[in-house]
């Protein structure tokens, strides 16, 4: 996906509530060669420029032609993608005034995962995190993973890497995907992508839309005294998960291991 600043655009309909003095939204150019449907692209851009404040509250869109010109694609298109933002609460239409920023987001729904992570600041403040990948390999897929993933040949990609926030290892992640929906999947972790949510939708159409967790609490071992720098014996938060993709089929298996020492966990239900 294009930066949210990737290209600036003149658009004379943009500004804030009051519509003096606002700057117009800055909008990229949709090209082809992703295999994530244009619209849910225009979506993602515009939520994160909701998300990290370039499109403000209060802040009244451009037409939908007019922003259709400055993506480069048709209004139908555009149109479908405000219709959900509006569905999920991010924009609104007011009557008179046209399609309005509400600056109620939704941190942690499904649609940052891309960028964002469950683990906020002990204030309710929202964490970019950051990924070191230690491994990724191709394994034989275990009876479990099999039935689980629903494999019909092959075996399965494991990944494990550990997230970072405000500049400590607060994560460690174990994944499991079936080798047979991602091929030409890196082998090297110097090429993973660093949202695997986002590269599953932009290279394979593999939408995450849902998941199902089992949330335990354990005490550090050996790996997690290693990876998260904790005393042995410290609590950690236990994260067992299956994501689901847009038609249903389990895609990842997941297993989290996270400090709450400075984070607390949260979950939204919508």
């Amino acid at each position: 996906m294009p930066p949210v600043n990737a290209k600036k655009a003149t658009l004379a309909a943009a500004g804030t509530g009051n519509g003096a003095g606002a700057s117009a939204p800055v909008l990229p150019n949709f090209g082809a060669g992703e295999a994530a449907p244009l619209y849910e692209r225009v979506k993602r851009h515009m939520s994160e420029a909701i998300l990290v404040g370039e499109w403000p509250p209060g802040m009244v869109l451009p037409s939908e032609t007019s922003l259709a010109q400055g993506f480069g694609i048709a209004v139908g298109t555009v149109r479908r993608a405000m219709t959900d933002l509006v569905a999920e609460g991010l924009l609104t239409r007011r009557r008179k005034t046209g399609t309005v920023v509400t600056g109620r987001t939704p941190h942690h729904s499904l649609r940052f995962f891309f960028q964002y992570f469950r683990l906020h600041r002990a204030d309710g403040s929202l964490v970019r995190s950051t990924s070191q990948f230690l491994s990724v390999e191709a394994q034989p897929a275990t009876p479990a993973q099999t039935e689980t993933l629903q494999i019909k040949t092959g075996g399965v990609i494991r990944i494990h890497r550990i997230r970072h926030a405000d500049g400590h290892p607060v994560m460690h992640d174990k994944l499991v995907l079936a080798q047979e929906r991602l091929p030409d999947w890196p082998r090297d972790v110097a090429e993973l992508p660093p949202l695997l949510y986002l590269h599953l939708l932009e290279r394979y159409g593999i939408r995450i839309s849902a998941v199902r967790e089992q949330i335990t609490a354990d005490l550090a071992g050996d790996e997690d005294v290693a990876l998260l720098a904790l005393s042995a014996g410290e609590p950690v938060l236990t994260i067992d998960e299956v994501a689901y993709d847009q038609a249903g089929t389990p895609t990842i298996l997941g297993w989290h291991r996270a400090t709450t020492r400075a984070h607390i966990y949260v979950n939204e239900v919508r």
